[in-house]
Order: structure tokens, then C-alpha cells, then sequence
């Protein structure tokens, strides 16, 4: 896989936070969205920090994923959702 693949794969957008059930909707390359049950030891993390407070995430924000498919054990945040608006390439 070339890097180019590996990120494009690699790289969700977050749809949707869901902070009391510990559920958030990812959105991948194919544009399908997935669910992930996370648990109260899943970390995110940013340039904010690292925490376990799902609400660090925003709607549109770009992350990586880290532990088995659809209970991640680190959600990284890789840009946030008002970084990709104001992108020179829009």
C-alpha cells in the first residue's frame, strides 16, 4: 500500500458524537458511515491533549483510529473540522 493509500484509508471524518451512550459516527473513504463504542478509557487525542472526554471531538474533525475495529483505544485527532474550512484549497 502507498502512502497516499495508507492515507486515505487510514483517515475518518467524524459525523456525529454521542458523549452518554460513548458512541461516535465516523465516515470513511467509501463515504459509509460507522459507529464506534468506545469505552470510558478510550482516549482522544489532539493538540489540546490527551483525555478520555469524548466531547474533545467535533463534527468534521479528521482522525486516525488505534485498536481493534469499531472499539478504538485511541481516537487522534489529525485536523480539526475549522482547519479543513479554512484550507487554502477550498
Amino acid at each position: 500500500m502507498s502512502f497516499m493509500e495508507s492515507l486515505r484509508l487510514d483517515r475518518f471524518t467524524v459525523v456525529a458524537i454521542d458523549t452518554s451512550s460513548g458512541r461516535v459516527r465516523i465516515k470513511g473513504d467509501a463515504d459509509a458511515c460507522t459507529d464506534l463504542a468506545c469505552s470510558g478509557e478510550t482516549l482522544v487525542a489532539s493538540d489540546d491533549g490527551v483525555g478520555t472526554d469524548l466531547a474533545a471531538l467535533n463534527p468534521g474533525d479528521i482522525v486516525k483510529l488505534e485498536g481493534p475495529p469499531g472499539h478504538p483505544r485511541r481516537i487522534v485527532v489529525v485536523r480539526r473540522v475549522w482547519e479543513e474550512l479554512t484550507s487554502p484549497e477550498l
